[in-house]
């Protein structure tokens, strides 16, 4: 019997063509649960890093009815401190954030030395089409959808906040580009 991680995993290794990621284990905070797992893959897409998390659905939230979230990021940088900032939410705010889409989360610090950004926004992942980041079968009674983590600047945090994440996203801006100027 395939267990619930090696589904997800395969799932995951399906979608990225065979690259191999890097794997990294995120201590547990959280009694009774395990560490979080971040997958990490550098040059997919090309010129990007892209993680994922695997973890965060193993906690209950009472707004997870019909499914439970994972995380992905990607950015064009070779910054791994991305990936782990996305596993180290994942494991520190799982169980109290829902990460719905339009959550603002501020990382309280710039999250990488190449860049001033602060926060991230939850919202749809960019680098996946929807048939691959919902529903995905992990053999329990709710599937895992994958959440995109855009990493934003503290005016931009607070600009959704005060408009919402739909005004955020028409705004002129590059979600993969951690060096950008605030869009606000």
């Amino acid at each position: 019997m395939t267990g619930r991680a090696e589904r997800y995993f395969a799932h995951l290794d399906a979608l990225s063509g065979g690259v191999e990621p890097w794997f990294t284990a995120i201590e547990s905070t959280k009694a009774g649960l395990p560490a979080v797992t971040v997958l990490g893959y550098q040059d997919l897409p090309e010129d990007h890093l892209t993680g994922v998390t695997y973890g965060l659905s193993l906690a209950e939230h009472e707004d997870w009815v019909l499914s439970k979230p994972e995380l992905c990021i990607s950015v064009r940088s070779d910054d791994r401190l991305w990936v782990l900032a996305v596993g180290d939410l994942a494991e520190g705010l799982r169980g109290e954030c829902p990460f719905e889409y339009g959550d603002v989360i501020n990382f309280g610090e710039p999250i990488s030395a190449e860049s001033a950004m602060t926060a991230f926004v939850v919202g749809p992942p960019a680098v996946l089409a929807p048939e691959d980041y919902t529903d995905i079968d992990v053999g329990d009674d709710r599937p895992i959808n994958i959440a995109g983590l855009y990493p934003i600047h503290d005016v931009e945090r607070q600009y959704i906040r005060e408009h919402g994440l739909q005004a955020f996203v028409a705004l002129d801006w590059d979600c993969y580009d951690v060096t950008r100027p605030p869009a606000v």
